[in-house]
């Protein structure tokens, strides 16, 4: 065991994201809600495509990316996941055996989960976007600007799936991380009415709110949007995001598995 150690903690940050990928791909609950993120907004295109459900002033971006919410939310539980899952299965302990910088091990997991959920959603929001363009191309419905959005969006899920993470790292319970970080993502969108005019400012907390905004970007109005609009509350999410890993961070460090 005492090699063991030495080996893995000499071999640093690249040793460590060598091993969250090991470990990832050994879980079948992060993997198959890995997949699901990504299959999710594919299907909610075809299904918008073939139901032709699209009111006439929609784009076929917005309308073709009518499912990326649950999926973005489906990310956020794949953060929470791939540490809670440890805890629950008690693995952590061999984790940081194998790794004593507990440090080094939440930035591998935070690697990790941000580059995939990043490629993933891009790839798969782009897919269903190409889908709706070539199946409701009948000049009913424009086409909207795929580009940046589709880059913001992706960039959505990432922060999505740290958020996650953050929070999982903080409960160490999978049912109270996942309860937990919906809430976040849902409550600022709808307790947001309850405040007036500083509603828009409550609601661009979310990066559910976030993501709905980026998907308006080809269309929307100023009230549409809202007053922080898209890449302002993008930035705002991230922010308090990397405020909440290193706060997780710290929590880390300070207690026993």
């Amino acid at each position: 065991m005492a090699t063991t150690t030495l080996t893995t903690a000499r071999a640093g940050f690249p040793g460590a994201l060598a091993h969250e990928w090991i470990k990832f791909n050994s879980v079948r609950s992060t993997v198959w809600t890995t997949l699901a993120t990504a299959v999710v907004p594919v299907l909610g295109a075809v299904f918008v495509a073939a139901t032709e459900s699209l009111q006439p002033d929609d784009t076929v971006l917005g309308g073709s990316l009518t499912a990326s919410v649950p999926a973005q939310m489906l990310a956020a539980v794949v953060g929470a996941l791939l540490i809670t899952g440890e805890y629950g299965s008690g693995t952590v302990r061999t984790t940081f055996a194998a790794n004593p910088r507990r440090a080094t091990v939440l930035a591998a997991k935070a690697t990790l989960i941000a580059a995939l959920m990043y490629v993933l959603a891009l790839v798969s929001c782009t897919l269903a976007y190409v889908i709706g363009g070539a199946m409701l191309d009948n000049g009913r419905y424009a086409q909207g600007e795929p580009f940046p959005a589709l880059f913001g969006i992706a960039a959505s899920f990432a922060v999505a799936g740290l958020l996650g993470l953050a929070v999982g790292t903080l409960v160490r319970h999978s049912a109270g991380a996942v309860t937990t970080v919906i809430g976040v993502l849902l409550l600022p969108s709808l307790l947001g009415p309850l405040f007036g005019d500083a509603q828009r400012w409550i609601a661009g907390v979310s990066p559910t709110s976030a993501l709905e905004k980026l998907i308006q970007t080809s269309d929307a109005t100023a009230e549409t949007v809202g007053s922080l609009g898209p890449w302002p509350s993008l930035l705002l999410v991230a922010g308090y995001t990397a405020a909440l890993l290193l706060l997780a961070t710290g929590a880390l460090r300070g207690r026993d598995v």
